[in-house]
């Protein structure tokens, strides 16, 4: 059984798409998602009178024609952002009342997920290919109703999904953040909610974990050091591990064959943890590069077989 597992896409139409159509070009049977799906910021399209003026990477853009103004919708989408056209007095008025803005927002997170799935299932209907989706931290939980309705996507938040005799199990939880996101827990009620989990797997030996969270001290959760005001340390070449302490023991506790993590852009990589293989394929997504991980696995040997990390 060969997975594709990609993370990290943060509202990039374009690694969303390269991933569905990752199963058929990796020849995949299992494509999984691993959280943090949706984007990070709105790029307002302001209306002038004569055309369009936008900012994007602080610089300024004219927009003139339609043409013009869905180019830059495509590229601001790609880079995992959400373009939206707004009137000068829509402007001032969201200057007033931030309120407007977070409504907005979250209606375009909705949307955007909602696309996303109508994609997925156009690409995916008739498809023996299976596609997992879990949300993560940065997700709100508006969103897993939308994954759950969809026809060609699985919910894996919290559900034991078996894959040929293998059991994965998912959860995009954290241990605490300094962005206070959307779903996270100390360590101890993190281990607490991984401990009921694995309840549903019968042999942990058989087991696939898709936690979004690395575990602690592995290489995979190196981030760059922050300071009181949430400023890059030695500008950004100062690395700390800040994966979970709950995950670590787990892995080595119950020893699944797998463990798939992701959250720390920075920690792309490979390491064995006891006789787990953990991978952490990285995220580039505002590049609208998808980075993933290729998995091979021995399915009557609950093994695997081979991994890669690929960039594309």
């Amino acid at each position: 059984m060969r997975i594709f597992f990609a993370t990290d896409v943060h509202g990039s139409d374009i690694c969303w798409r390269k991933f569905l159509n990752a199963g058929t070009f990796h020849k995949a049977d299992v494509l999984i998602m691993g959280g943090d799906m949706t984007g990070k910021a709105m790029v307002p399209i302001v209306a002038n009178g004569s055309g369009w003026d936008v900012t994007i990477q602080d610089q300024h853009h004219a927009l003139t024609t339609e043409a013009d103004v869905a180019a830059m919708e495509k590229r601001i989408s790609d880079r995992g952002y959400y373009p939206i056209r707004l009137s000068r007095e829509e402007v001032d008025a969201w200057a007033a009342d931030a309120s407007l803005v977070d409504a907005r927002f979250k209606a375009e997170i909705v949307h955007g997920v909602e696309r996303w799935m109508a994609i997925a299932d156009e690409k995916l209907r008739g498809s023996q290919i299976r596609c997992i989706v879990s949300p993560a931290n940065d997700d709100m939980f508006e969103i897993d109703e939308i994954i759950e309705r969809a026809d060609s996507a699985i919910l894996g938040e919290a559900v034991a999904i078996d894959l040929e005799g293998l059991t994965m199990i998912s959860t995009g939880w954290t241990n605490p953040t300094p962005w206070n996101t959307f779903r996270e827990l100390p360590e101890d009620q993190l281990l607490a909610r991984i401990d009921e989990l694995v309840k549903a797997a019968p042999d942990p030996h058989r087991a696939i974990f898709n936690f979004h969270v690395p575990p602690y001290g592995s290489n995979l959760d190196n981030a760059p050091k922050l300071d009181a005001a949430m400023n890059y340390v030695s500008g950004g070449q100062a690395l700390i591990p800040v994966g979970s302490h709950a995950v670590r023991e787990a892995i080595l506790q119950y020893g699944p064959l797998l463990s798939m993590h992701g959250h720390i852009h920075e920690g792309r990589g490979a390491v064995k943890l006891g006789r787990t293989l953990a991978v952490n394929p990285g995220s580039t997504y505002e590049d609208g590069v998808l980075q993933a991980a290729i998995v091979d696995l021995d399915t009557k040997k609950g093994s695997v077989k081979r991994y890669l990390l690929i960039n594309g």
